[in-house]
């Protein structure tokens, strides 16, 4: 698409805010897209969720709420448009359409998937019901709508220990971050049946990285999702949601930081606190980044991609996400 004077001239705060981020010869490819679809959503009452881990030019350039999973759930559940334009992955679109059934949900990239979802389904669950009679389950909000459908309440990484604890019994079955029910297990008296499914970027840090970095960075303060490898959240100065991370940045504001997640959120905080300088050694989402300025245009344009589902699944599964919007953080 042609970078013409006019687009130029639109699009030019946007760049001002994140030209640290993006060099300006990608921003002559980026800025027509943007103003395109900026254009777009507003004629057809459309609206843009992009969550933390997208890029950039759409977390800055087009989105109208950018944020972490429960928090895009909940603005999926009270927006006044027409159209929900997902910018994350498969099962964060569905989490969309299960708040607003009467919406149309679009997902620029239908294979824009997820490890964790994709590590355990709706059989699974109930099998494990049956192992476990009258045990509770807690599933992460990083799953199918099959799973939640099977499920008693949801939980994201900000709130999961909160609703462990809201559940007032001894034990829960937790689902299905391995990692992740690690973590809750040693913040709770409640006990944790966990499953085997892992992020496929989280997994992949390491304590001997950070201790490297410490070594290369005197002062260096390490904040870790809590997806992470127990070794790695041990090795960190502070765990917690993607919500979580931005805040302690926002708030301490350390010289230095290395963020232990996905990628493009280092890029996107270091945009609104630019004092803090970021150590990058992060590893992208494959699946993130199948969402692409061109294929969110595109399925805006001809409104494609839409997220489909029987409403029997919408009416069980939307029941989790419920309950854990009403307990929140």
């Amino acid at each position: 698409m042609e970078f013409t004077p006019e687009i130029k001239k639109a699009t030019q705060p946007i760049y001002q805010k994140i030209s640290k981020t993006i060099p300006e010869i990608e921003w002559s490819i980026h800025a027509p897209y943007i103003y395109e679809i900026n254009k777009l959503k507003k004629k057809k009452n459309a609206v843009i969720l992009a969550h933390n881990y997208q890029t950039p030019e759409i977390y800055h350039g087009i989105s109208d709420f950018s944020a972490d999973s429960l928090a895009l759930a909940v603005e999926a559940a009270k927006t006044r448009a027409d159209i929900i334009v997902m910018c994350g992955v498969h099962f964060m679109a569905e989490t969309a359409k299960l708040m607003s059934p009467n919406k149309k949900v679009l997902l620029p990239d239908m294979m824009a998937g997820c490890s964790l979802s994709s590590s355990i389904t709706g059989e699974d669950v109930k099998e494990l019901k049956k192992q476990n009679p009258g045990v509770p389950v807690v599933s992460y909000v990083n799953t199918s709508a099959d799973v939640k459908a099977e499920t008693d309440v949801c939980c994201t990484s900000a709130n999961a220990v909160k609703i462990v604890n809201s559940l007032g019994v001894k034990k829960v079955i937790f689902l299905p971050d391995d990692y992740l029910a690690k973590y809750v297990a040693s913040q709770t008296d409640v006990e944790i049946i966990s499953w085997k499914g892992t992020c496929e970027v989280h997994e992949k840090f390491n304590d001997a990285e950070i201790n490297e970095i410490r070594k290369n960075n005197p002062g260096i303060k390490v904040i870790a999702h809590p997806e992470c490898p127990p070794e790695v959240i041990n090795a960190s100065d502070f765990t917690g949601s993607t919500s979580g991370m931005i805040k302690y940045v926002k708030d301490n504001q350390p010289e230095k930081v290395m963020m232990v997640t996905e990628c493009s959120m280092s890029d996107n905080v270091q945009v609104d606190n630019p004092n803090v300088k970021f150590i990058r050694p992060c590893n992208l989402c494959p699946h993130m980044k199948r969402i692409t300025l061109p294929k969110i245009l595109d399925c805006l344009k001809n409104e494609t991609n839409e997220i489909l589902m029987s409403d029997e699944i919408i009416e069980k599964a939307r029941k989790s996400v419920e309950r854990m919007a009403e307990i929140g953080r």
